[in-house]
């Protein structure tokens, strides 16, 4: 059959060009690929049957077949564009009764950024009594996409679109990459020579004319560089195996996987020490008989967003979320809805950390053309997302544009484009700002848990103390780094209870309600044997009727005459990662206290530094320390007469006499 295909194929090119190619003075091999690409190109298969048309064209210029059918070829991969519009040129200009040229053309303007000669091409092919039905309605399309395109190219955003590098990036394929939330690690699909299995035929055999099937790289950033990426053995097989996704504390992972039988499913995969565990379908009711190949989780771990072109959407590819349930499997699955969801493909959803802000792709409403990125954030009120943005030019371009991602701090995205001037066919590239309108935001808590210095495995237990203590996630730490990350969203109150076998829980207390910027916090809990033997001294918690006041203070101890001291000496000194809190207690172990006395004296904390000792202040941060020793006198006017100072630098309580030795104090 396919020969037949073939045949009538070469018979339909004779009436369309003057010149016919003629095969029987070629060498064998040559006319044996000409046979295969033709196959190719008669499935459709555009972008395989490229590289035995571009060779076979290069050996024999002359000949027009050669160029118009590598010329359409061109069409398919962005590298390409220049070429096709300079061959579909040279074959319109000698006859333009050929095959679909009018759409080519306009399609080949349209990629090159020459708009108004693509709309010209496009309403002559509308016009043309002879455009079949089907390239009408795809012309229609097109035009929409031109008009879009030229009005996006002329209005552009200050977006700064750079290449990721060749440590990343190579001469063949890299796209989808996924980052965890503090961008350590990124994984992304990969497909070339170091694919697995080599090139192989439809049914994973090799084959030398076949096609290197995806497979799932990853790198990991140290000392603000990417290492050379490696395929991830436990995942990788003969099949496509796609990086979809990976969750915010960079623990699971999401793979698309197309086994032959399925239409392709989503799998999750999570690390195990340092490596990845063998990839296993989601339970539940996100896999169906129809494609699913995207998704990406919130910071709770509780939702996840995923694309599906299953039957009762809007139309092609739609955009749902599910629902994770107690027995651990997905359902409750939902339609996003037409303000998203549209009657092209939708597809490559991406939820950012801080819970609200959502990208994704879609052919349709004003995209430039194909997939375009859209920006869209959601309406507390009923969950629903609402006037989704397209981002705008440079980050979008004719071409498609999709699986784009936003780092939580929201200063860098992450996609994969085929620009001119990458490394090869498509490379991973950093858009700096990575979205538009109001900056998205998010608390990014991390640090180690360790035993005696050495990694363990820890239990990080979150709840939203400004909502009832209401259970937001659980974490817990890499067994090999002892690493974790956890990430908050903007607008509530969390507290961290830090666990490890029989220890005493450690409490952090994180502040998100009013930030306006992204916001980091590197904790480490740090576990001793030797912890419990030791005896802990708690301050005692005196309510007494003060007998001083704050403008005629006299100290009342060591350390409050000591903090005097400095406040007069150093008080307007400003410092990177200096602050001053007033602290009223300290605890190893959680005791109950009563600060009823102190109620305008501002917000008690629980802070707890690396030295495992639970400090309790009152009234926030302080930059410089003449403001907290103000405050420190205003607490112990109000009853708390042992108040005193306390200096933290980088996340380390600090004496005052170690700013002095560190220069700090000068």
């Amino acid at each position: 059959m396919k020969y037949k295909l073939t045949i009538l194929f070469c018979l339909i090119c004779a009436f369309v060009f003057s010149q016919v190619t003629n095969t029987k003075k070629w060498r064998k091999t040559e006319q044996d690929s000409m046979q295969k690409a033709l196959i190719m190109y008669d499935e459709k298969d555009f972008k395989a049957a490229l590289p035995i048309y571009e060779n076979l064209f290069k050996a024999h210029p002359k000949e027009d077949f050669l160029k118009f059918v590598y010329a359409r070829c061109c069409l398919s991969r962005s590298d390409k564009h220049e070429d096709a519009l300079t061959y579909l040129s040279e074959i319109y200009a000698k006859n333009k009764k050929a095959e679909s040229i009018e759409y080519d053309m306009a399609r080949a303007y349209h990629f090159n950024y020459k708009f108004d000669e693509a709309l010209v091409m496009v309403n002559q092919c509308l016009a043309n009594k002879k455009t079949f039905p089907d390239e009408k309605t795809q012309a229609e399309q097109l035009k929409k996409y031109i008009i879009n395109a030229k009005e996006l190219f002329a209005k552009p955003t200050n977006a700064v679109i750079t290449n990721a590098g060749t440590i990343l990036n190579t001469e063949f394929e890299e796209y989808v990459p996924v980052v965890s939330a503090d961008e350590s690690v990124m994984i992304f699909t990969y497909v070339g020579k170091e694919s697995t299995g080599g090139r192989l035929d439809k049914m994973q055999q090799p084959f030398p004319y076949g096609d290197y099937y995806e497979d799932v790289f990853q790198s990991v950033k140290i000392n603000d560089q990417w290492t050379k990426p490696h395929g991830i053995a436990s995942i990788n097989t003969k099949v496509h195996d796609a990086a979809i996704a990976i969750s915010p504390d960079g623990q699971q992972l999401f793979v698309y996987r197309d086994n032959g039988d399925d239409h392709g499913d989503i799998y999750g995969s999570f690390l195990h020490d340092t490596a990845w565990t063998v990839p296993v379908k989601l339970k539940g009711q996100i896999n169906s008989y129809s494609w699913e190949g995207s998704c990406s989780l919130t910071s709770d771990g509780k939702t996840l967003y995923f694309a599906s072109d299953r039957s009762g959407g809007y139309g092609g590819r739609d955009i749902y979320r599910a629902t994770l349930s107690a027995d651990s499997t997905w359902g409750n699955v939902i339609n996003l809805g037409d303000s998203i969801n549209t009657v092209l493909d939708d597809d490559a959803p991406f939820i950012h950390p801080d819970g609200i802000t959502l990208f994704y792709s879609s052919k349709a409403k004003n995209s430039m053309g194909y997939y375009d990125i859209f920006q869209a954030v959601m309406n507390p009120i009923d969950s629903t997302f609402r006037n989704a943005i397209n981002v705008g030019y440079p980050i979008n371009t004719p071409d498609d544009d999709r699986y784009y991602v936003l780092s939580a701090n929201g200063r860098t995205g992450y996609y994969a484009s085929g620009k001119k001037g990458g490394s090869g066919l498509n490379d991973i590239y950093l858009v700096d700002p990575g979205y538009i309108g109001k900056k998205p935001l998010t608390y990014l808590v991390k640090g180690k848990i360790t035993l005696n210095k050495e990694p363990v495995v820890g239990k990080i237990e979150v709840v939203v103390t400004s909502r009832n203590n209401k259970k937001f996630t659980e974490a817990k730490s890499n067994a090999s780094t002892g690493n974790y990350l956890v990430t908050l969203p903007a607008g509530a109150i969390f507290k961290l209870t830090y666990t490890y076998k029989d220890f005493p829980p450690r409490i952090l207390e994180v502040d998100a309600s009013a930030i306006t910027d992204f916001t980091e916090k590197v904790y480490d809990v740090e576990y001793n044997t030797a912890d419990t033997a030791k005896p802990v001294v708690t301050p005692t918690v005196a309510a007494v009727t003060p007998t001083v006041a704050p403008d005629n203070f006299v100290p009342n101890t060591p350390m409050q005459e000591k903090v005097k001291k400095y406040a007069e000496k150093y008080g307007e000194i400003v410092s990177s990662g200096l602050e001053f809190r007033v602290q009223v207690a300290a605890y190893k172990f959680p005791k109950n206290y009563k600060w009823d006395h102190l109620k305008k004296c501002g917000k008690i904390e629980n802070l707890l530094l690396e030295d495992g000792i639970t400090r309790i202040t009152i009234g926030g941060s302080f930059l410089k320390l003449s403001a907290a020793f103000e405050h420190n006198k205003k607490v112990i006017a109000a009853g708390q007469t042992d108040a005193f100072v306390t200096a933290i630098y980088n996340g380390r309580r600090v004496y005052l006499e170690e700013l002095e030795a560190l220069g700090i104090f000068k």
